[in-house]
């Protein structure tokens, strides 16, 4: 992939306010669907929504506890996201 396609890959996952505030959230703690759903006061499949563009891009793992699945920030994928949107503005 060359780096503008990395970079509109980015930009295109956080272009939803709420893609950004889940991982705003994810970055203090994991969480699951209802919970995120209850915090953006959005539905639960709207959520699930959000959160599968997230995993689709890397950026958000997905670890199955018992009944529920607990979301989490990819830490290394974050760093590298942090590390093209600084270079692209310099």
């Amino acid at each position: 992939m060359s780096n503008s396609e990395e970079k509109a890959k980015i930009f295109k996952a956080l272009s939803i306010k709420s893609r950004v505030e889940i991982i705003e959230m994810l970055k203090e703690r994991p969480r699951c669907v209802n919970a995120i759903s209850r915090e953006l006061e959005i539905t639960p499949a709207a959520a699930s929504q959000h959160l599968r563009i997230l995993r689709d891009v890397g950026i958000v793992t997905a670890l199955k506890k018992g009944y529920f699945v607990h979301y989490s920030l990819n830490e290394s994928v974050y760093e590298e996201w942090c590390s093209v949107v600084k270079e692209f503005f310099k």
